[in-house]
């Protein structure tokens, strides 16, 4: 159903936040033949452009980095420390292998102390992330030949598939990368109303900042924000608590904690899924937030914006899970919305 491959090399390509080079450079080169202009702005957003029959603009925001740590201390043994860059849980550091981005690539694995030499009071307490450091299991003259402080650090974990679903770190937001250059695909060669804005942003995971910029430029009259959101339909959760589920569609935001979506967006998507047999849910998620924000506020008039959100499971942990079936329905819905932006009355009523 959807390219597995294409997935998996985009989750598994490292960029965290302000050091996007890598995953930056696979975007351009699948996006490249499939538009009509394409460039990268002073921030390190990818900016693609599909021209449409009018001059209204349409933005699409999908950011490109992942949630990483940058390393800020070398001890007199050679153990890195570090600080996150995005939001972790430190629960789900313990033992996780990782990649240290220094003069070349370097596993590292996550430590603290041994639960053996805990007090006991220590063991019922999530180990604070001071706490960690990281082993390359060298001596650090060899360290320091390698790394520097200021290095990226992002997670090793590649993509696989289980059952009805794809498993891998960084699904926040590879998967909204991967449905926005797939949607970039389809309409290749398609009669579109407005131009469209396909924008890869960086440093969404700190402050949405590639959005803010990226939306001052481009000024767009429509917002769409792509990205994951919280599927809490495991086992201990209740109802009210899921936001969306695994395996029922494309979440369609009404709000999050940095953004009420425009109703007529709402509406829009609404009927449009309808319209088209697409499946979807209504997410409300409590906290939060998306480059969605940075599209409705940013350009200087505003923007009519919303949301196509893809239901994740695991959250910022050390791996995500994403049903296949909502990664595609999600890309149908942003397809056929594109298309069919002119046929709705978007005004105020």
């Amino acid at each position: 159903m959807i390219n597995v491959q294409l997935l998996k090399r985009i989750c598994e390509t490292p960029g965290a936040p302000g050091f996007e080079q890598r995953i930056r450079q696979l975007v351009i080169k699948e996006v490249q033949g499939l538009v009509d202009e394409l460039s990268v702005d002073n921030m390190g957003n990818v900016v693609a452009i599909k021209r449409g029959k009018e001059r209204k603009r349409a933005m699409i925001a999908a950011h490109l980095d992942e949630i990483g740590f940058i390393v800020n201390h070398i001890d007199e043994e050679g153990f890195l420390f570090f600080h996150p860059l995005g939001g972790f849980d430190p629960k789900t550091l313990t033992s996780q292998r990782v990649i240290v981005h220094g003069k070349k690539d370097v596993i590292g694995v996550m430590g603290s102390k041994p639960i053996h030499l805990m007090k006991p009071e220590e063991r019922n307490k999530v180990v604070p992330m001071t706490d960690y450091y990281i082993d390359l299991g060298m001596r650090k003259e060899e360290v320091i030949k390698i790394v520097s402080i200021g290095d990226p650090v992002t997670r090793e974990r590649e993509l696989i598939e289980m059952g009805d679903c794809v498993n891998s770190k960084s699904l926040d937001n590879r998967v909204s990368v991967f449905i926005l250059i797939e949607t970039l695909r389809a309409l290749q060669g398609v009669e579109i109303p407005y131009d469209i804005y396909g924008v890869f942003t960086v440093q969404e995971e700190v402050g949405l900042r590639g959005a803010i910029s990226a939306a001052h430029g481009i000024n767009p009259d429509f917002g769409f924000g792509l990205d994951v959101t919280i599927a809490f339909d495991t086992p201990g959760a209740q109802a009210q608590e899921a936001v969306t589920k695994l395996g029922k569609g494309a979440g369609i935001k009404i709000l999050d904690g940095s953004v009420i979506s425009d109703y007529r967006m709402v509406r829009y998507l609404k009927e449009t899924a309808d319209t088209f047999n697409i499946p979807w849910q209504p997410e409300i998620l409590p906290a939060g937030g998306t480059d969605t924000a940075g599209v409705q506020r940013y350009g200087k008039k505003g923007a009519i914006a919303g949301a196509i959100s893809i239901p994740l499971r695991h959250i910022h942990q050390t791996i995500e899970m994403a049903n296949k079936a909502d990664i595609q329905h999600c890309t149908d819905l942003l397809i056929v919305a594109l298309q069919h932006l002119h046929e709705f009355n978007w005004e105020f009523r």
